[in-house]
C-alpha cells in the first residue's frame, strides 16, 4: 500500500494500534493526544467512539498540522435493562473483575471510531463487532487479571492476549475489537484523494 504523502502520525499510545498499523504503514511517529476522555463520553457508544477519535486527531493536528494523523478510540458496551452500558478501562483489579463478570456468558458490542486528518482534509468512520464470551469462572477471571493485561483496555480485556480463551464467537472484524479496524482503514486510505 502506498503511504500518504505526508509525515505519518499515530495519535495513540496503544501498543496494539501501533502493531496493527505497522502491518500496512511502517515508519510512522507516535504522538499520544492529551485529552479528557470522560468529558467527551456520551450515552451512545458509537457517538462516543466517533467523538473521541475525532478529538484525538484534531488535538494532534494542532501541534502537527503537516502530518497525516490516524486516531482511534474503542468503546465496549453491553445492553442492560434496554440501555447500552459502556465499560471503560478498569480503575483497579476489583473493577476489572466487576467488568469481566458482566461480560462472561454474554454478547457485547465493540465499536472503534477512526479519524484521519491531513493538510486540507479530514475523514472519519466507525466499525462495530459483536463479541460473545463463554461462561468464565471467577478463578479464570482472577488469573487473567493477575497478568495485568486488562488494566489499560476498554472492557478490561485484550482479545489478542489472554482473553482470547474467553471467546465463544465474534461477528465482524477482529482487528476492530483489538483497536483498529484494518480492513476499513485500508479502504479509507486507498480512497483518499490528496
Amino acid at each position: 500500500m502506498k503511504p500518504p504523502p505526508f509525515p505519518l502520525i499515530l495519535a495513540s499510545s496503544s501498543p496494539r494500534r501501533r502493531e496493527l498499523l505497522s502491518e500496512i504503514l511502517p515508519g510512522f511517529e507516535v504522538v499520544p493526544p492529551d485529552l479528557d476522555e470522560d468529558a467527551l463520553t456520551t450515552p451512545d457508544p458509537v457517538q462516543t467512539a466517533q467523538r473521541l477519535a475525532r478529538a484525538k486527531a484534531l488535538a494532534v493536528r494542532e501541534t502537527r498540522p503537516e502530518g497525516f494523523i490516524i486516531a482511534a478510540d474503542t468503546v465496549v458496551a453491553i445492553e442492560m435493562d434496554g440501555q447500552d452500558v459502556q465499560l471503560g478501562k478498569p480503575r483497579d483489579e476489583a473493577d476489572a473483575l466487576r467488568i469481566l463478570r458482566v461480560l462472561q456468558g454474554e454478547t457485547h458490542t465493540v465499536t472503534t471510531g477512526v479519524a484521519l486528518a491531513w493538510p486540507g482534509g479530514f475523514s472519519a468512520f466507525t466499525e462495530s463487532s459483536r463479541v460473545t464470551f463463554r461462561a468464565v469462572s471467577d478463578e479464570e477471571l482472577k488469573a487473567y487479571i493477575a497478568t495485568g493485561e486488562p488494566m489499560d483496555k476498554a472492557g478490561a480485556y485484550g482479545l489478542q492476549g489472554g482473553a482470547k480463551g474467553f471467546l465463544e464467537k465474534i461477528e465482524g472484524s477482529v482487528s476492530c475489537v483489538i483497536g483498529l479496524p484494518m480492513e476499513r482503514l485500508r479502504e479509507a486510505l486507498e480512497s483518499i484523494k490528496y
